[in-house]
């Protein structure tokens, strides 16, 4: 009874995050909007029967990923303005973009893949039936090479956040080591008479 209600209502306040996220001309507000976002796909699988993937996209994509947008912003300093400026050059290519995803969707609501009679029901399964470990046997033997392609793509995504981020400051006093090694003792110790 109450499942179509929440459904409706993850569903459509996700798809109005996601429309934030893009229209939001604050790099700020764009994340804020993707952490609701995530919150409510996370409701959606809730009600799926799918804890654990509701529970690591709250876990990971919140909890991790997205602190990791806000410092990348937070360090990068976005000049706003700037990014303003060019968005009327690119304005034509982006509406071209979007005219084609639009009409990719409508053809594929229209095609009839989408229909009840075609779509696959979800099966609830009694509780002998582990959802975590039923998800780790298909994660680690059918989809093993797609995990790992995506761990290396985080990995080089961490990687470019900190290499943008690193910045040599001229008035810091940096360590040369090959000169505290190359140092005598009488370069260090000096007798000074009183």
């Amino acid at each position: 009874m109450l499942e179509p209600l929440f459904f409706n209502l993850f569903g459509g306040l996700a798809i109005l995050a996601a429309t934030l996220v893009v229209v939001s001309r604050n790099p700020m507000h764009s994340v804020m909007w993707l952490i609701f976002c995530f919150f409510n796909s996370a409701g959606l699988f809730f009600l799926l029967g799918a804890e654990f993937i509701g529970i690591i996209t709250i876990l990971v994509y919140v909890g991790a990923v997205m602190v990791l947008f806000v410092f990348v912003i937070i360090l990068l300093d976005v000049n706003i303005a700037r990014m303003r400026a060019g968005f009327v050059k690119s304005l034509p290519i982006g509406g071209l973009m979007a005219l084609m995803l639009f009409i990719e969707m409508a053809a594929a609501g229209v095609s009839g893949v989408f229909s009840s009679a075609t779509m696959g029901q979800a099966v609830q399964f009694g509780q002998e039936v582990n959802n975590t470990a039923e998800i780790g046997k298909e994660l680690y033997t059918r989809y093993l090479l797609g995990f790992e392609l995506a761990a290396v793509i985080l990995l080089a995504a961490l990687v470019g956040a900190v290499v943008l981020t690193l910045r040599s400051r001229k008035d810091a006093n940096y360590q040369d080591i090959a000169a505290q090694v190359a140092v005598k003792k009488r370069d260090r110790l000096r007798k000074v008479r009183m």
